[in-house]
C-alpha cells in the first residue's frame, strides 16, 4: 500500500516537473521573456503614470510622491 502512495507522488512531482519545464520552453518561444520593463511599464496609464505613487489609505488625504509629482491643491 506504502509503495502506491510513494509511486502515486514520484508520479505527480514528475508531472509537475515536466510541466514547469514545458511553459518555460513555450513562454520563451513566444517571447515572454524578453523584455521585463516593458511588460512591467504595461500597467501604467494617464492616471496612474509610471514613478508616481498614487496609492492612499482610507481617511489619509492622497499625496503623490515621486519624480515629475505635484502636489494636489
Amino acid at each position: 500500500m506504502d509503495m502506491f502512495f510513494y509511486g502515486l507522488a514520484f508520479f505527480l512531482a514528475v508531472l509537475f516537473t515536466a510541466s514547469a519545464v514545458y511553459a518555460l520552453y513555450w513562454s520563451s518561444r513566444h517571447g515572454q521573456l524578453r523584455d521585463f520593463e516593458k511588460g512591467a511599464a504595461s500597467i501604467f496609464d494617464e492616471k496612474e503614470p509610471q514613478g508616481v505613487e498614487t496609492d492612499s489609505f482610507p481617511g489619509k488625504p492622497t499625496t503623490p510622491r515621486g519624480p515629475g509629482a505635484t502636489p494636489a491643491h
